[in-house]
């Protein structure tokens, strides 16, 4: 990852879309750009235009929280945005030399958490890294993504099994806000972790094969995590509408515990309950598969 890049193009990005009007300055003649000028963004956070060009050429080292704040509401950025500024600005600083050679340590689950998760056998429930991958999943939420399970090219990853697969379209009702959140997330995570090795290969994969990923990751548009309702078309048990919670675990790992639930009485309910005999049927059918050793006799 390129941080100087990376935070040029946001800036610009956050700049084009903020127009004069929104901004409270008074227009003059024709404009050619649809957004605010360089100049008017270093008037808003009281800057030099000389200073504020440095920064949006990518140069965010030694900016100091003042200066950034005052850039976070003259771009009128969000709370997310406002996060993701700050660490590209962290991330602008002096690197040891052993982080920029070495690939990001892989975070692994602990036994605990992977028991509290195999313990919520109602509730389809995995924990995910912040490069999307779902490093375990109890067996519902195996069945919830049995496709993205059974395509071996998504190595158990939610962003190439939305863009990559070409079920993961009909799989997600709202697709696209599925999609642009993905990318949103991982662009958040490039933000924090430029030197990541396994998240730059992912997404320069993304990249290169889908035009989808590659347009939505030009908008430059970050997301977070947060109390959502999906709707999922799964291929056995049809529609269902979930709540998704997403909780972090407090420690250094980055990992999250993603639970889904239905309300009591509900549709989605129902829907669950068939899901979860499907998956105890399926996993029979698959441990009686011709030339399994049959299993020892218990006494």
């Amino acid at each position: 990852m390129d941080n100087r890049d990376a935070v040029s193009a946001f800036l610009r990005s956050r700049r084009d879309r903020i127009s004069p009007e929104q901004a409270g300055l008074p227009v003059y003649g024709r404009r050619r750009v649809a957004g605010l000028r360089r100049g008017e963004v270093a008037t808003l956070a009281g800057v030099s235009v000389e200073y504020y060009t440095r920064l949006e050429r990518g140069s965010l080292r030694g900016v100091s929280d003042s200066v950034l704040d005052a850039l976070a509401q003259a771009l009128r950025l969000d709370e997310t945005e406002r996060m993701y500024l700050y660490d590209l600005a962290r991330a602008a600083g002096p690197a040891p030399e052993a982080r920029t050679r070495k690939r990001a340590a892989r975070a692994t689950v602990r036994p605990s958490v992977a028991r509290i998760v195999e313990g919520m056998p109602g509730l389809p429930a995995c924990v995910m890294n912040s490069r999307l991958d779902a490093l375990t999943s109890n067996p519902l939420g195996r069945a919830l993504y049995s496709e993205m399970y059974a395509d071996p090219t998504c190595g158990g990853n939610v962003a190439r099994f939305s863009f990559l697969t070409p079920a993961a379209r009909r799989f997600y009702a709202d697709w696209e806000h599925m999609a642009r959140f993905a990318v949103g997330a991982l662009r958040i995570e490039a933000g924090k972790n430029p030197y990541d090795r396994d998240l730059s290969n992912l997404i320069g994969e993304l990249s290169t094969r889908s035009e989808a990923f590659r347009v939505m990751w030009g908008s430059q548009d970050v997301h977070v995590f947060r109390q959502t309702t999906k709707r999922f078309n799964h291929p056995v048990v049809g529609a269902l509408e979930l709540d998704q919670e997403t909780l972090n675990l407090p420690d250094e790992s980055g990992l999250s515990v993603l639970v889904y639930s239905a309300p009591p009485g509900s549709a989605a309910a129902d829907g669950l309950k068939l899901l979860a005999s499907w998956s105890a049927t399926a996993g029979q059918e698959q441990a009686a598969l011709p030339g399994d050793e049959p299993s020892p006799r218990q006494p």
